[in-house]
């Protein structure tokens, strides 16, 4: 939902401005990362040091001149933002979600004899039998 009004402009154009008040930049951050907001603007004194200590926003714009606008409209960067707070957990569109790729594993007898054990024990409490057969063979 989109709280900025279409009409006015000057500042962050949101029809209600609010704020935060927090001990520290440290809290700060984590807020933010509790938030997962789909825009960030860091207004800061050294707001590349604040970025390093963020982990989930959408979209983040560092200093007074990064207006997000130019995310948006302008820079290259993708308008397909995690909303909702779901940057916890997930990242803007970018080119990889177009690229198709595989899991290899490659393994070998130590590995196994030390991985083994917990591997056929869930296995078989997954009702694999046959996976926990070819990891008991391969445990030499």
């Amino acid at each position: 939902r989109e709280l900025a009004s279409r009409t006015k402009g000057g500042g962050a154009g949101l029809s209600e401005p609010c704020g935060v008040l927090v001990g520290d930049l440290l809290e700060g951050a984590r807020l933010v990362d509790s938030l997962a907001p789909e825009h960030l603007l860091i207004d800061a004194e050294d707001p590349g040091g604040l970025l390093a200590r963020v982990h989930n926003a959408g979209a983040v714009f560092l200093g007074a001149d990064s207006p997000v606008a130019l995310g948006d409209y302008a820079v290259g960067v993708n308008h397909v933002l995690p909303t909702g707070g779901a940057a916890r957990y997930a990242s803007p569109l970018g080119v990889y979600d177009f690229l198709k790729r595989s899991n290899v594993v490659f393994s070998n007898p130590k590995a196994n004899r030390l991985l083994g054990p917990v591997v056929t024990t869930l296995a078989a409490l997954e009702g694999m039998a046959n996976h926990a057969e070819a990891v008991r063979r391969r445990m030499h």
